[in-house]
């Protein structure tokens, strides 16, 4: 990637930092330095997308073609800094930059082979107001860097927000969301295979609900991609 002048003149007078160990990047890296990146805990799903944890999840649950993730998350962990400032921290290029990383990535593994385009988990507009940047949308776009796959933002929409799921059981991460999505708009999609992006997966109940929703349009593929998986 070519860099330009601002960009190094920036970088010198504001040194950016890598988001997991602190230490000063390359003009070349991007949020992650490549020592903290080559060591992230990789799930190397992407090489049985039919059949690996992530995947059993939807099991008898969804109707989820394939499922991948980059990496383990372990809450309090090094890497999990990288998810928090994603979402919290109003840093939108972690998603974008992972998102090109990991996309680079899988498409060597052949993961993106047949899927027609990319929807993003959408946020509640309380959210969206609250965090002004939709982090499953900012992944995509990193992705679409890579494999140049169309974005739908408007097919899906999310009706409110209960609670954060993080602090709850399965079964209660299952009602939180049951009901919670809509299809907005379908046309042109009938038979088309839809990559389901989202930061993290801990029970699925999330993207179970989605892709449930989403499993109303005639003859659609569903796949799941997600940054982080948490062992169970």
């Amino acid at each position: 990637m070519k860099t330009s002048f601002w960009s190094r003149f920036l970088d010198l007078v504001s040194p950016r930092q890598c988001v997991i160990c602190g230490k000063r990047l390359s003009i070349s890296e991007r949020s992650i330095c490549s020592a903290c990146y080559l060591h992230l805990p990789r799930t190397t799903f992407q090489f049985a997308p039919y059949d690996n944890p992530l995947a059993h999840l939807f099991w008898g649950l969804s109707p989820v073609s394939r499922a991948a993730a980059l990496f383990y998350y372990e809450p309090h962990s090094d890497e999990a800094q990288v998810i928090y400032d994603l979402k919290y921290g109003n840093r939108p290029d972690i998603g974008e930059d992972l998102g090109r990383m990991m996309a680079e990535e899988f498409m060597m593994a052949g993961y993106f082979d047949g899927v027609d385009a990319l929807l993003p988990v959408p946020l509640s507009s309380k959210r969206m107001r609250q965090r002004g940047y939709n982090q499953s949308e900012r992944i995509c776009y990193g992705i679409q860097a890579q494999t140049g796959l169309p974005i739908l933002t408007q097919v899906l929409h999310r009706l409110y927000f209960h609670q954060s799921q993080t602090t709850l059981m399965r079964h209660q991460r299952q009602a939180n969301v049951s009901g919670m999505f809509e299809l907005d708009a379908q046309a042109g999609l009938e038979g088309k295979h839809i990559l389901l992006v989202d930061d993290i997966c801990t029970t699925g109940s999330t993207l179970i609900a989605c892709a449930n929703v989403l499993s109303e349009i005639p003859r659609v593929r569903i796949s799941i991609l997600t940054l982080g998986f948490t062992k169970s």
